[in-house]
């Protein structure tokens, strides 16, 4: 049985080479990944959206979708980032809201197929009604937010609903699942 293994094992490695991508991508810093060869696989990448926060930006905290609408999770990305870095908006569209919620300045854009990306905390350089591009500069980060630290949060709703900006955004490498077998050193 182990020599059997063993022969699956040797046939899959190089298939499994062939959809390496590397965790830096875009600039983007994943916790506790690892780098690896740039291969063809790389260039398919999530989404067109440009990240709001020139690169480095490594991601603090991921998207944690709630079991409910009402639910505790993560409704976005946390980015690293200190007050005063340039913010741009990720994709063409106009300026729905430009204003403070709660205690801290947050900026939302309505995009096409009813997209809407809000970033926080941004001391907002445009205001409501205003057509922005993609990669277009739209404030600055502002001091305060969520973080223990200091952060820019992008969230992203679809109709309504929250989603994980990920799926928008440019330079995020697809996910890669090696078989178990490879995983747990058999032999």
């Amino acid at each position: 049985m182990n020599a059997f293994r063993l022969l699956i094992a040797a046939a899959l490695l190089p298939l499994s080479c062939l959809s390496m991508v590397r965790s830096d991508s875009a600039g983007v810093t994943l916790p506790g990944a690892a780098s690896v060869t740039e291969t063809a696989a790389e260039t398919a990448t999530s989404g067109t959206w440009h990240w709001p926060l020139a690169p480095p930006h490594p991601l603090l905290r991921g998207f944690l979708a709630p079991a409910t609408q009402y639910a505790p999770g993560h409704r976005g990305l946390d980015l690293s980032a200190e007050a005063g870095r340039e913010v741009v908006a990720p994709a063409e569209g106009i300026v729905s809201f430009a204003g403070v919620v709660v205690d801290r300045p947050v900026l939302s854009i309505e995009h096409a197929d009813g997209l809407v990306s809000s970033i926080e905390p941004v001391s907002a350089s445009v205001a409501v009604g205003d057509r922005v591009a993609a990669g277009q500069p739209v404030g600055q980060v502002a001091d305060g937010g969520h973080c223990a630290g200091q952060c820019l949060h992008l969230g992203t709703r679809l109709n309504g609903g929250y989603v994980s900006p990920l799926l928008y955004l440019v330079g995020v490498p697809h996910a890669v699942l090696l078989p178990a077998l490879l995983l747990r050193g058999d032999s």
